[in-house]
């Protein structure tokens, strides 16, 4: 029995091994052939780099307008994550403190939009965005809010059935208002679960590229998958190139997310489990 169980523990070992090689694997290729020539690329696109070509990003960041771009993206992603924390935390207390028929209609309202795809709404969206003169950066940041509220409310919704509401009626003796209940003492507790929303609704923004595609796809204001997109059907055959911009491009989530992994762990944990 016991030789049983250390044979399935070597089995699973190996398969996470295998797993994790295979998921590395796209950014192992990405990182090696940014730093190669054009011809080494070619010559050798697995093995490693013989000499390490930083140029490849210097060219990359002035053909992809680097600092536009990210001012662009940090702009959208920052602002639409800020909204998305603020109306879904309140709709999350609202219907989890209110003990009513309508609390959970609409409560089932936000799960169910989780289940509907964009491209089964993106025409008529963008045509009554169009009509409204609303197809650029502020109207971006509003549909971000409309597809990014239904997940955040689950979360939070459920991260609140952990908070006891005695306290809500423990401040209401001390005089508190209801903006300052939750503002004072409810959103503090939220801290794991506002981390996930954060997270996980940067990363989507961030990496983003039908909605904006659709929305802002003007020169100037692109944000970094659009101007990525431009790049590679501009250096098709310049794959050393490409490959150092799309370094260049996920670095910063990267670099987030691992920062902040635990937090989402937790926080999904408390928004989904109570």
């Amino acid at each position: 029995m016991q030789e049983e169980k250390r044979t399935k523990k070597i089995l699973m070992i190996i398969l996470g091994c295998f797993l994790g090689l295979v998921w590395i694997s796209p950014f192992y290729l990405m990182l090696t052939n940014s730093f190669k020539t054009k011809q080494e690329l070619f010559n050798d696109t697995l093995g490693l780099p013989k000499t390490f070509h930083f140029d490849n990003y210097v060219n990359s960041a002035k053909d992809l307008n680097i600092v536009n771009t990210f001012l662009n993206s940090l702009m959208i992603t920052v602002i639409s994550v800020l909204i998305i924390i603020v109306f879904s935390s309140l709709a999350g207390y609202a219907i989890q403190r209110t003990k009513s028929k309508w609390s959970k209609v609409f409560y089932l309202t936000f799960v169910a939009a989780m289940l509907i795809p964009f491209q089964s709404v993106m025409i008529p969206l963008i045509a009554v965005f169009g009509r409204m003169n609303m197809l650029n950066r502020p109207g971006l940041i509003f549909m971000y809010l409309g597809f990014g509220a239904s997940m955040s409310v689950f979360l939070y919704n459920g991260a609140m059935k952990g908070i006891p509401q005695v306290l809500d009626e423990a401040a209401i003796i001390d005089g508190a208002s209801r903006w300052q209940i939750f503002s004072k003492v409810v959103f503090p507790m939220l801290q794991p679960t506002t981390v996930t929303v954060a997270l996980l609704n940067v990363m989507w923004i961030w990496n983003d590229y039908l909605l904006p595609s659709l929305v802002i796809n003007r020169p100037g204001s692109q944000t970094i998958p659009l101007t990525m997109f431009d790049f590679f059907g501009q250096f098709t055959k310049q794959w050393h190139l490409a490959m150092a911009g799309l370094t260049i491009a996920i670095i910063p989530v990267i670099v987030f997310y691992f920062l902040m992994q635990k937090q989402i762990i937790a926080g999904v944990s408390e928004g989904a489990v109570k």
